[in-house]
């Protein structure tokens, strides 16, 4: 298969290797040159993602087999005239338009599947958006509509930080739209990511629930398993199974979950690998999000998913400053202790708190998880970029 990657990140580099272990031709598309999935690609081009012309152009000129999305910022409408012209997109044309900003996610899981959902409501000006937080109240959460890895999103605690949430939230917005969502803020005991997988020819698959932390709207860690009741998980797989059949469309999903003493709350949903299932790189599966996402959406058959061992996973950030030549030191003692390793991704530039790479740390599945995850923790700290 010839496979069109839009977006070359991180998620996209481990997509890429295991779309190359099933031998498959992969060109890397991103808005920048030397991506991390661009190193290891087949090939790859250099486009704006909001330029639909542009996308045209290269779909045209190298005529792909399937359209797989790595990025929510994508002229997501263009993707229906590709299906008509058989273009498998991946997971669907649908879905990929459903995801891309997040009123039309929410308006299918609460107003037409109806799952427990945050009270929330939208705002497009200032002027709305002060009225939507006076109806909500406060503490409440706020995200814009179009986004990725928790760009734009805050909690407002007092009516001082209104002004500063939508300044903050405009700052962080993909593309033109400028709206955010306002929700309720749930009291929330954890949250989790239910990795699910929708097949050609087979049942809907569920990975053991992922637990994560939130810092700056991103993940800071994760860990799998995620110790949850039996039916707290069976209701999560329910809301998943639903909400990916009415999206429609095979490969991997990231379907986000608040767990509460009332039960569970569906939060968001990612079409494609997620950012928290980099645990899954540290043996968790016997098979990672990535290899799963592949084997799916090529209609390879996935006989079962099987928890191997305990893991964790937890981020190595760039500092407050910028760099265009990043280097790494730490990296000797942050694999020196055992059940350890890490994954540097390879962006040729930093930012302030961008994700430069990640820790991995696991144990037998008779393990103590909070040990895991405090080793993962240790050894990002290790590594530092300068």
């Amino acid at each position: 298969m010839k496979i069109l990657l839009l977006g070359s990140g991180e998620l996209g580099k481990e997509f890429v290797i295991s779309a190359k272990r099933l031998g498959q031709y992969v060109i890397a598309v991103d808005s920048y040159n030397d991506a991390p999935a661009q190193q290891v690609a087949d090939a790859r081009e250099v486009i704006s993602m909001l330029d639909g012309n542009a996308l045209d152009e290269i779909v045209d000129r190298h005529r792909p087999d399937m359209i797989v999305p790595e990025i929510e910022a994508i002229r997501t409408e263009r993707f229906y005239d590709y299906e008509k012209h058989g273009i498998q997109v991946v997971p669907s044309a649908r879905a990929a338009n459903f995801t891309m900003n997040r009123k039309a996610i929410r308006n299918l899981a609460a107003d037409t599947l109806k799952l427990k959902t945050a009270r929330y409501a939208y705002a497009d000006t200032f002027e709305k958006f002060k009225e939507v937080v006076a109806e909500i109240g406060i503490p409440c959460v706020v995200k814009p509509l179009m986004s990725s890895s928790g760009k734009g999103q805050s909690v407002i605690h007092v009516a001082s930080e209104i002004l500063q949430a939508w300044e903050y939230a405009m700052h962080g917005t993909r593309g033109d739209l400028k709206e955010v969502i306002v929700e309720e803020f749930i009291a929330f005991e954890s949250e989790i990511t239910l990795l699910t997988v929708t097949q050609k020819n087979g049942v809907t698959l569920f990975c053991p629930p992922i637990g994560h932390r939130q810092e700056r709207g991103d993940y800071q860690e994760s860990w799998q398993p995620h110790a949850m009741s039996a039916g707290f998980l069976e209701e999560a797989k329910r809301m998943a199974d639903a909400v990916t059949r009415a999206l429609s469309g095979v490969g991997l999903w990231g379907v986000e979950f608040f767990l509460t003493d009332q039960g569970v709350y569906f939060s968001e949903l990612s079409p494609r690998p997620h950012d928290t299932g980099m645990v899954t790189l540290a043996g968790t599966q016997n098979l990672s999000e990535f290899d799963l996402h592949i084997r799916a959406i090529l209609g390879l058959p996935i006989p079962e998913i099987v928890l191997e061992r305990i893991g964790a996973s937890a981020v190595i950030l760039a500092k407050e400053s910028s760099s265009k030549v990043p280097a790494y030191t730490g990296m000797k003692d942050a694999i020196s202790m055992n059940n350890t390793d890490i994954r540097i991704f390879g962006k040729p530039s930093t930012r302030p708190y961008r994700r430069m790479g990640v820790s991995l740390a696991y144990d037998r599945l008779d393990g103590d998880i909070a040990k895991v995850k405090a080793n993962a923790i240790e050894n990002a700290k290790k590594v530092r970029v300068v």
